[in-house]
């Protein structure tokens, strides 16, 4: 018995089943769309079907580019050439992209408006609003500095030939930029965390937290629900919390 390619019908010969599929175009090609159970004799015949019907597989279809993974597709739909600048900060009104580039801009003291705003106090505002620790990490205490506590490279952190980092052992060209690296939250101790159980990386800063959200890589929320959360970390009187 002969059966036909793609439906349960079975025939005698091997003429009569091709016959069947001829008629019904039932035969299973070798060329297949991305995203529906399609299949097409050539490359050129499904590529003309994806882009007619937008089934192309982690294709943008406005710039007309291919991408080799989802999360590449989905960084490029979520960049500024897609999204643009909608995310103004509350203090300077200067646009960003996204939710973790406007805390960047808060945490690194970026802001002209707000001096004041750092990483550490931040952390600070989130833990007052955060008692169940929902996304911050548990800590004995909280001492407050008025004075946010830089660190200055000396002399003795040139080694003949770089500015060496005395934690980690890594070399800069100038001792600005060793200073940088001190004042920067590469040796910091994480504070965040993501609070979906089945993840829980943790973080150095509330930005990187929130790009993580916003990869989308471990599915605790959507890049589109994550712009609007950062209001609600930052201020409000609600506690913290992402029921």
């Amino acid at each position: 018995m002969y059966e036909c390619d793609t439906c349960t019908r079975c025939f005698v010969t091997e003429h009569q089943v091709d016959q069947h599929m001829d008629s019904k175009d039932h035969w299973a090609y070798d060329f297949k769309c991305d995203t529906c159970d399609d299949q097409y004799r050539t490359q050129e015949a499904v590529d003309e079907h994806m882009a007619k019907n937008g089934h192309c597989k982690n294709y943008c279809s406005d710039c007309d580019r291919h991408f080799q993974s989802e999360s590449n597709y989905r960084a490029h739909r979520n960049s500024r050439l897609h999204l643009g600048r909608s995310i103004p900060c509350p203090f300077c009104r200067a646009a960003h992209t996204t939710a973790s580039g406007l805390l960047h801009h808060l945490e690194t003291a970026s802001c002209p408006n707000a001096r004041a705003l750092n990483r550490d106090r931040i952390l600070q505002i989130v833990r007052e609003r955060d008692p169940h620790h929902v996304i911050t990490k548990k800590q004995i205490g909280w001492h407050e500095d008025s004075t946010p506590m830089t660190y200055s490279a000396t002399d003795a952190a040139w080694n003949g030939w770089e500015w060496e980092c005395y934690l980690c052992h890594r070399g800069f060209g100038t001792v600005r930029a060793l200073d940088q690296h001190l004042n920067s939250s590469v040796h910091r101790q994480k504070t965040y965390h993501c609070p979906k159980p089945a993840c829980g990386r943790e973080f150095t800063a509330l930005a990187g937290l929130f790009g993580h959200w916003e990869s989308e890589s471990c599915g605790f929320m959507r890049f589109e629900k994550v712009q609007g959360r950062v209001g609600d970390v930052l201020s409000g009187g609600r506690l913290i919390g992402f029921g």
